[in-house]
């Protein structure tokens, strides 16, 4: 199954513009999980992979980093970059957003953050590009560090499932109409020896099926 190619998808975002905004309806309820087990509270540094709008960011800001938490995130889309930094502009010093060439590496030194955040963008990327991705949030991340993903899932159930079916039919046919995006399962990706699961969900919102993974650097 064929992927956007980094210049689609950044099109493809730039158009979107805050219409990415609307899909919160499904996405609030895994993200909250995301927030709720990834122990912000405590957390240093974090980097986000593909921030959006900057909601996401935003929401952690305002709802648990410390004072001296740090912020860095990325997005290939220049519209996306743009309104991330207009949303977070009350934390720039604390805050940091930059424009990525969609490529799996990160420009980050090794152990240099304490969490490794992304959302709703491994449906995006081919079986390949995931892998390169962890291979980089595990470098990233400090010992015990945490890796803490959402994205569309495969479903719970006969209507989560059919909605997720719709949405690969949907991906292959035509796949810019729904963001680039199709299910993609997320535990097989982090199942193995670099990683060690703290907390594993698959939910369903509105009947829109996600799947939330929470998993420690080895």
């Amino acid at each position: 199954m064929g992927t956007l190619t980094h210049q689609e998808a950044s099109r493809t975002y730039d158009r979107i513009g805050t219409l990415q905004d609307t899909q919160r309806f499904y996405e609030d309820h895994a993200t909250g999980l995301v927030i709720r087990y990834g122990s912000f509270d405590t957390a240093e540094s974090v980097f986000e992979f593909g921030c959006g709008t900057g909601r996401f960011a935003h929401r952690l800001f305002v709802q648990c980093l410390s004072s001296r938490s740090r912020y860095r995130g990325v997005d290939v889309s220049p519209e996306m970059v743009r309104l991330s930094r207009t949303r977070l502009a009350s934390f720039s010093s604390r805050a940091e957003v930059n424009l990525t060439d969609g490529q799996p590496q990160i420009d980050l030194p090794n152990e240099s953050c304490d969490r490794f955040v992304s959302n709703y963008v491994f449906d995006l990327l081919s079986h390949e590009e995931i892998r390169a991705v962890l291979g980089e949030a595990h470098r990233i991340l400090v010992p015990n560090g945490l890796l803490c993903l959402s994205g569309l899932g495969s479903g719970i159930d006969i209507p989560s499932r059919i909605v997720a079916g719709a949405a690969r039919w949907t991906h292959t046919l035509f796949p810019s109409l729904i963001g680039g995006c199709r299910p993609v399962d997320l535990l097989p990706f982090v199942a193995d020896s670099d990683w060690c699961v703290d907390h594993h969900f698959r939910v369903t919102a509105y009947g829109v099926p996600s799947e939330v993974v929470v998993a420690k650097r080895g």
